[in-house]
């Protein structure tokens, strides 16, 4: 499978966007030389891989004993210099996402110095905002390790929702363009559906000798582990609705 290939080009504990596309080109040239997918298809395929990878090795980075240890890095590390990119240095050093990395040094922090346990909303709110964190060594800390991150955090969850956004705008206009009559989300959930496909063709089509009555766009690689999530969370919910075959 090619997308190995290119995976193989490099380890996983790469730091920043820039590194990530460097080294998908690096892998057009040489083990991709004869592959015609574009630089977004193989970053596309990078995440998900470095995603999976993630989750597979998330329980080991929050034990008690490795959030310690981390953090003590940390402390001894902004000590010596507080300007030095410290904890985008030791997430890729122990192979973790620089946001997440971010997320276990900021609660750590805040358990020490405030009264009460942090909330989820007011780490996520200071994650997206690093100027609410109470520190400013470990604010530009953290500001760094979510600019750097092409997988994880507030940025990339932005930008994900973004091209997510774009491709539904270009599905529209096709849909419209060939004339076909349709229903959106808000159109749906208006009707009071809760779960929907993107879009419900009020007159089916034929595509290659299938019926489809309904289209649910994703603006990523369409590997089996997803399409097998996507049949679980949401596909087969459809499927046993109203609308019945879908693409």
């Amino acid at each position: 499978m090619f997308y190995q290939i290119g995976i193989l080009q490099y380890r996983w504990g790469i730091g920043g966007s820039g590194q990530v596309a460097h080294h998908v080109r690096s892998a057009q040239r040489t083990g991709l030389a004869g592959c015609s997918q574009s630089q977004a298809t193989l970053l596309s395929i990078f995440s998900q891989e470095y995603q999976k990878h993630i989750k597979r090795t998330h329980a080991k980075h929050h034990t008690s004993e490795a959030i310690e240890s981390y953090y003590q890095r940390y402390l001894n590390g902004v000590g010596r210099n507080g300007a030095a990119p410290v904890l985008l240095e030791l997430a890729n050093e122990v192979d973790y996402a620089p946001s997440l990395m971010a997320r276990i040094i900021l609660e750590r922090f805040l358990q020490e110095h405030e009264e009460t346990p942090p909330s989820k909303s007011v780490i996520n709110s200071m994650l997206r905002d690093p100027s609410q964190i109470p520190d400013g060594v470990l604010a530009n800390q953290v500001y760094q390790c979510i600019v750097n991150d092409c997988c994880y955090g507030p940025l990339v969850d932005c930008i994900k929702h973004a091209i997510g956004h774009e491709h539904e705008v270009l599905l529209r206009d096709l849909l419209l363009e060939k004339s076909l009559s349709f229903l959106d989300e808000d159109q749906l959930r208006a009707k009071g559906y809760d779960k929907t496909p993107d879009f419900i063709l009020q007159v089916p089509v034929a595509v290659e000798g299938h019926i489809i009555h309904w289209i649910e766009s994703k603006a990523s690689f369409g590997d089996e582990c997803s399409h097998h999530a996507y049949l679980h969370d949401q596909f087969w919910s459809y499927w046993n609705s109203d609308w019945a075959q879908g693409a």
